[in-house]
């Protein structure tokens, strides 16, 4: 006689390639993940099985810091990755550790490495080589960066849309020049806190990024009134304009920006003035800033 008593399943009986790395592993915690595996040596082969699929790693999921040994062996297996954050390992990351990780994954197209300060100049150079459908790249403090690594970049990723190349203090206007010419699709781009960069850069991002919507300029110090004005004759898409301590940028130029409601880091002269006024004696008079 055939029981109706329903049997019980078990997660591990589901089909583990089309059913629980796509649709059921994906949506939970990497760091719960990494905790399965403790269950059983099933589990750790189903998780094993994961890791190899990922196509996204953000080491902030695992915590505040991922032991070097950890992170060689969760990517050891993987060559499908599409989207790579590592700022949490800037502590230790090398070109030891990095180099086979992108060597063996060539479909990336967004990697995170603000502030890896210990990688040097052959990261990006084997990052040019080997991923070539590349949208998105933070090198945000990696002063490693030279003109040589990013004229690399510019050569191999001229599908980039996003470059944030804060304090990276070694590239000047020239290396700028070569990565906006080679790289023309750019919607975003970030050369905060580097002195060496003027209007000769700007006006060059002006003339070759037309779907540029936005800029981080930063403290940087060379950059002048025209440069800008170039700027908003070229750009039409431009969004926001960063231009916080640049101190030979006036109100004359950004006018036109803001007439055009592009988001601006400084306030209209007036405003700036009045907000002093309410520091200093702890309340402003009323002015009609609409007149």
């Amino acid at each position: 006689m055939m029981s109706l008593t329903p049997s019980r399943g078990c997660l591990l009986d589901l089909p583990w390639e089309d059913i629980l790395v796509p649709h059921v592993l994906c949506h939970l915690p990497l760091q719960q993940l990494l905790s399965l595996q403790r269950v059983s040596k099933s589990f750790q082969s189903l998780i094993q099985l994961y890791l190899a699929n990922m196509r996204c790693f953000d080491s902030s999921q695992i915590g505040p810091a991922i032991p070097r040994a950890a992170f060689v062996n969760l990517l050891k297996d993987n060559e499908v990755l599409q989207q790579l954050a590592l700022q949490n390992c800037s502590d230790w990351l090398t070109d030891r550790e990095l180099l086979p990780v992108i060597g063996q994954n060539h479909h990336l197209h967004q990697i995170q490495l603000k502030g890896c300060a210990q990688l040097s100049r052959h990261a990006l150079v084997a990052i040019s080589l080997s991923c070539p459908n590349l949208r998105r790249l933070s090198l945000a403090h990696c002063e490693w960066v030279d003109s040589l690594s990013l004229r690399s970049l510019a050569d191999h990723c001229k599908a980039l849309e996003a470059v944030d190349l804060t304090a990276c203090r070694q590239l000047k206007d020239e290396a700028i020049c070569y990565l906006v010419q080679k790289c023309s699709r750019l919607k975003s781009l970030s050369l905060a806190v580097n002195a060496n960069v003027g209007d000769v850069a700007v006006e060059e991002i002006a003339k070759c990024c037309p779907e540029l919507e936005h800029l981080d300029l930063t403290g940087c110090l060379r950059v002048k009134n025209d440069s800008i004005r170039v700027l908003a004759e070229y750009c039409p898409k431009l969004r926001s304009l960063k231009v916080k301590h640049c101190h030979n940028v006036a109100e004359s130029s950004l006018s036109i920006l803001r007439s055009r409601g592009v988001e601006l880091d400084v306030e209209p002269p007036l405003q700036r003035a009045l907000v002093l006024l309410q520091d200093v004696v702890g309340f402003a008079p009323f002015i009609n800033l609409q007149i």
